[in-house]
């Protein structure tokens, strides 16, 4: 019969080759650890670690790790569709998606979604497109929402919306650029970004990884421009609030705008940031829901695509 726990802990073991750090993260002791995987090699009569410094894994741990991944994902979609065919008043949904982006979309999806059903536990990971699709893959959440198309293999996507990437520039930078020029420049961006004309100003950028400085880059490089890079955060916000101080000139989400009450102030203050439409087919996507096909997909999970459908 298959131990479901002795799977959890080689599983962590294999993956920490050290059974001190393996006990610490499944908050047991060592010695417990240890009769575990023992227990395990008595069971299948093999020897699953070389007790060498630092440990590695046998030919036959080696297996084992492959397919311990597999069985416990089984198990966990297993509960969750026997949980769905007996009852739909409790359950779990994991979403994922950057912090910024849920800052303006959950609170569109989530009041509607919790009035229908008050008894399913939401729980949110955040973080960028790149780390997002290996939650992903690895089962670590239900679906993410992240702009098309995804980085990760065997996944379902439901389109969801128009998105945008805008060029934000405030008049303090082209003053200092084109002295003079202000109102002149301002016309010729509205005309047509050309970020080559923008090469000697600096730039505030997020890190790489995250789906806005990805199509930064790739027009970068279509402009055949190396950028001067003042800043580099994984915070979307604080690259635009350096844009409106003059330190820069970044990119941001359309979308965003429309969901962020501080930036309707300051245009209503007649703050001088301007947004420009970029001239790029990377900057024009579709913001999507994705789930992994070969993964069960939960009543949580379906009933969430079909209110974010119908409200965003």
């Amino acid at each position: 019969m298959i131990n479901f726990l002795n799977l959890e802990y080689f599983l962590v073991a294999a993956e920490e080759l050290n059974f001190t750090k393996a006990a610490k993260r499944l908050f047991i002791s060592q010695q417990s650890l240890s009769n575990h995987i023992s227990n395990m090699e008595k069971e299948f009569d093999v020897v699953l670690f070389n007790r060498t410094t630092p440990l590695t894994l046998t030919y036959a741990g080696q297996a084992l790790k492959a397919k311990t991944r597999q069985m416990l994902e089984l198990r966990d979609e297993t509960y969750r569709e026997l949980a769905d065919i007996k009852d739909f008043s409790v359950g779990q949904l994991t979403i994922g998606l950057s912090h910024t982006r849920g800052r303006v979309i959950l609170p569109e999806i989530l009041p509607v979604y919790k009035e229908r059903f008050p008894n399913i536990d939401l729980r949110l990971v955040e973080g960028n497109s790149s780390e997002l699709a290996g939650d992903l893959l690895h089962g670590d959440v239900d679906l993410i929402i992240d702009m098309l198309p995804f980085r990760v293999e065997n996944v379902e996507t439901v389109p969801v919306c128009e998105e945008e990437i805008l060029l934000a520039v405030s008049d303090e930078v082209l003053e200092r650029a084109f002295p003079g020029r202000l109102e002149e420049i301002k016309a010729q961006l509205t005309r047509h970004v050309d970020l080559s004309l923008l090469s000697e100003c600096p730039f505030l950028l997020i890190n790489p990884g995250n789906r806005v400085r990805t199509i930064a880059d790739e027009m970068f490089e279509e402009a055949q421009i190396t950028p001067h890079i003042a800043l580099e955060t994984e915070n979307i916000e604080t690259v635009l609030a350096l844009a409106f101080k003059g330190m820069g000139i970044t990119f941001y989400p359309k979308m965003f705008i429309s969901g962020h009450e501080a930036i309707q102030q300051k245009f209503k203050e007649q703050l001088p940031l301007n947004f420009y439409s970029l001239d790029y087919s990377k900057a024009h996507g579709v913001l999507a829901i994705g789930y992994h096909k070969g993964h069960y997909m939960s009543q949580a999970t379906r009933e969430f695509i079909q209110i974010a459908k119908e409200t965003i």
